[in-house]
């Protein structure tokens, strides 16, 4: 396996250049993901999803073709690996308009860099929290 830490253009495509490389959310090696290991049970459904760190490799990819708006959101992605699907959705929906006031979003931006260590989903949830105040599309305080 190869000591480096960063990905350049010339490791594209991850899985035929460096699958040593990638690794599933459990640990377990690309190699390891055959039908055979599926059918004998020894690989699950949280066997198959992309790790943070094959998503961060992407995005240094992406930012070496200089493809900066695709590595911003790979990074998203990996930092949304670490939440449960279940809460993703619920800040999926409090990010629609009028369904949140400004605090509420602040809250969540607060949620996700203290607790998930998601900066840059922080400041995509701050970002929107700011244009929905300029834009009047946050929801208003009950009286």
């Amino acid at each position: 396996m190869s000591n480096k830490t960063t990905m350049t253009a010339a490791d594209y495509p991850l899985a035929s250049r460096c699958p040593e490389r990638i690794r599933t959310p459990t640990g377990k090696p690309l190699t390891e993901i055959t039908l055979e290991n599926v059918l004998a049970g020894k690989i699950g459904p949280q066997d198959v999803r992309i790790s943070r760190e094959t998503l961060e490799y992407q995005a240094q990819i992406a930012e070496q073709m200089h493809r900066h708006a695709i590595a911003r959101n790979l990074r998203r992605a990996g930092e949304l690996i670490a939440i449960p699907d279940g809460r993703i959705l619920e800040i999926y929906n409090a990010l629609r308009p009028y369904r949140s006031s400004e605090q509420e979003l602040l809250a969540i931006a607060d949620e996700l860099e203290q607790q998930y260590q998601a900066t840059v989903n922080a400041d995509f949830v701050r970002e929107a929290a700011e244009v929905y105040r300029q834009r009047d599309k946050l929801r208003k305080k009950e009286d």
